[in-house]
């Protein structure tokens, strides 16, 4: 009796898996293709990723990511291969982070009108005419605010060498705003302390920052940095992170801000992140997106989600201060989030050169 119970048991498995993959025929319909770098970089492709996980996990869709081949050297092509490549495996909706993927996006969504696209920092995309892709939707950000409020609080903590590092070669939108951001809350944290012009100083480079990846090119550049006095460094662009991490572990007192998710995890030199809500708003989208609320709230839209949709901001309960407080924070943060502070997000698309940054009186910039 046991035996023929075993087997019936072994039996109902047989059938039920078979029944799974009958059901999903080996699909997966939210996909994921990243960014340059890597796929859990501490940052912005992870974030991305953990969002559209999450959303899948906890309404049991199905779902997966596809890197573009040739790592941080893609090209549209690797991009336009692995979109295709999530349309053949039965994407039904396609999130893809980083400005890169305009290209390979448009030329794939104008190819299958019927799946849905989502350009996370991007921007609306238009076919030869200049009308909006319907299929595609974008979700941007407003980084000058956090980028300002790591640069305030950084400056009230008492530190009075700041750096920055930014991803894209100074042509990423988003690390431009995330720096500029950083430099004017600085400004303002120095001129609200009564501190004398040239009390505090920032480095500001994007000249290993092209591709987002560690090298050690960056991690000789900052270790230089911090040998000769800088404090804490916004290291504002994926796997850079490891380099800039490498440096700081090599300077006794080093510290680093994080960007795009909470990093406090990934070293304790960390002293805060730079954040935005990538998972929040991916999640977000893909509810909108199996609500059906593609046509009304998506279709060849662009949303700018900031601190009023709590999207922007630093993770204050993991954060490293001694003395900037959560009270002063949440005051702060009240304060953009109502309007009465407002960052510049006005950034030149090519920031190679230290111009734009010139207005400040009392931060001196150093640009390399």
């Amino acid at each position: 009796m046991k035996k023929v119970l075993s087997l019936v048991l072994c039996i109902v498995m047989i059938l039920s898996m078979a029944s799974l993959v009958a059901c999903s025929g080996g699909t997966y319909e939210i996909a994921v293709v990243t960014d340059v770098g890597q796929l859990m970089d501490k940052g912005f492709n992870q974030g991305t990723w953990e969002g559209a996980e999450s959303y899948a996990k906890a309404n049991g869709k199905t779902y997966k990511y596809y890197q573009p081949a040739n790592g941080s050297n893609a090209t549209d092509n690797d991009r336009i291969a692995a979109m295709r490549q999530a349309i053949t495996n039965g994407a039904k909706i396609i999130v893809a982070p980083g400005f890169l993927q305009a290209t390979a996006m448009t030329t794939v969504a104008i190819e299958n009108p019927d799946v849905k696209f989502v350009f996370i920092d991007g921007w609306t995309l238009t076919d030869a005419d200049g009308n909006a892709l319907p299929n595609v939707t974008a979700v941007v950000y407003k980084e000058q605010e956090s980028g300002y409020l790591a640069g305030y609080a950084a400056v009230m903590d008492g530190y009075r060498k700041l750096g920055y590092t930014g991803g894209g070669g100074g042509t990423n939108p988003a690390c431009n705003r995330f720096g500029y951001g950083f430099v004017q809350g600085a400004d303002a944290a120095a001129k609200a302390l009564g501190l004398e012009p040239g009390a505090v100083t920032v480095k500001y480079s994007y000249q290993h920052g092209a591709n987002f990846s560690a090298s050690a090119e960056l991690q000789a550049q900052i270790n230089g940095w911090y040998s000769v006095g800088t404090e804490v460094v916004f290291a504002c662009g994926g796997s850079m992170f490891e380099s800039v991490k490498a440096a700081a572990e090599a300077n006794p007192g080093a510290k680093i801000v994080g960007v795009d998710v909470d990093q406090s995890y990934a070293s304790e030199l960390v002293i805060t992140s730079a954040v935005k809500g990538l998972k929040e708003s991916v999640a977000l989208v893909l509810e909108q997106f199996y609500a059906g609320k593609w046509e009304s709230e998506l279709a060849g839209k662009t949303q700018n989600l900031g601190a009023s949709e709590n999207a922007t901001g630093l993770p204050i309960a993991t954060s490293r201060f001694t003395t900037f407080t959560a009270e002063q924070y949440n005051e702060l943060f009240a304060n953009i989030k109502n309007g009465t502070i407002v960052p510049d997000a006005n950034v030149p698309v090519d920031a190679n050169n230290a111009d734009w940054l010139s207005a400040f009186e009392i931060v001196v910039v150093d640009f390399e």
